[in-house]
């Protein structure tokens, strides 16, 4: 399971890299930063709230996860020929 300090991180970096995206995409139909920023920043706070409830979520569940580790192929003995 994510620690709360690990999945506010990804989250941050994540809406950081939408958030761009979201405004240059506004920015590229209308011409106008104002429009674009206030769109992207207002649509990114809600984004941000809801994928880090999203991500507390998925931490409940063990679905999709190993419970056991994967026995590594390689060989850490130097003898072995």
């Amino acid at each position: 399971m994510d620690t709360q300090k690990r999945t506010i991180l990804k989250t941050i970096t994540w809406r950081l890299i939408a958030t761009i995206t979201t405004v240059l995409t506004i920015y590229s139909w209308t011409n106008s930063w104002s429009i674009a920023l206030g769109s992207g920043l207002l649509a990114n706070a809600l984004k941000t709230i809801l994928y880090y409830i999203h991500e507390r979520l998925w931490n409940l569940s063990d679905f999709g996860r190993l419970t056991t580790p994967i026995k590594s192929t390689h060989n850490t003995n130097s003898n072995h020929k």
